[in-house]
């Protein structure tokens, strides 16, 4: 097999078939394989001196990989103040079997009114982790911690998806942190009794109001049980 040297910066050439995006992709260990798109790019440049960065113009549905087996996919402003056009991109990579996908958004002024949407979509519909960031400089820096939390594990085995549970935890936190009345303490508070966003959405006021109490417990209720 022809050995690629990967530098930084640098774009390789694309892959055998760059319309499958989803299946695994080579990532060397410390590295971000990036789309192309995002070159010269606030965030692709924010990144820059942190982290190896290499581009790669054969993705479709994925704009950054963390490794082999994770990926961010990025909303910008435009694409939430745009429409729906990216739930197929989020559907795909929730559907594949190779990928562990980390949904990161841009929440600003203007795309506010559009955010409770994809979180809805995001995190209950297709049970995938959600992270706002205000802007690209945010979420370069939170994309470079990404891959740090990876590189302080070398030996774990990416196939293990309770291995991969530990990258997801804090993410999974600050996800429920977006739910009303919910701040950090009562979000540590409902994963230590629901630890997935699956039995979270599913317990009952009863359940709840031990954890948090009676209005925290009604809020949650309406925030998974209002009309989408």
């Amino acid at each position: 097999m022809r050995t690629r040297k990967w530098t930084r910066l640098r774009s390789r050439p694309p892959m055998d078939n760059p319309s499958d995006s989803t299946g695994p992709v080579h990532v060397p260990f410390g590295h971000i394989l990036a789309n192309e798109k995002w070159r010269g790019s606030q965030l692709a440049r924010e990144m820059q001196g942190k982290i190896k960065l290499v581009f790669e113009d054969g993705l479709t549905a994925v704009d950054f990989y963390l490794s082999s087996r994770s990926c961010i996919l990025y909303i910008t402003e435009a694409d939430l103040v745009a429409g729906n056009g990216y739930r197929k991109r989020l559907v795909r990579i929730r559907n594949s079997h190779n990928l562990q996908g980390i949904v990161v958004v841009e929440k600003t002024q203007m795309s506010e009114q559009y955010f409770p949407n994809i979180q809805k979509f995001t995190v209950l519909d297709l049970g995938m982790v959600l992270l706002p960031v205000a802007n690209q400089t945010e979420a370069s820096c939170l994309i470079v911690q990404l891959v740090q939390e990876q590189t302080k594990e070398p030996n774990k085995n990416p196939f293990l998806r309770k291995k991969r549970a530990v990258l997801s935890e804090p993410f999974l936190l600050r996800t429920v942190q977006q739910i009303p009345g919910v701040g950090k303490v009562k979000a540590l508070l409902l994963l230590q009794k629901f630890p997935s966003i699956q039995q979270l959405s599913n317990a009952s006021i009863q359940e709840l109001e031990p954890v948090v109490g009676q209005a925290v417990a009604q809020h949650i209720h309406v925030f998974f049980t209002q009309s989408r």
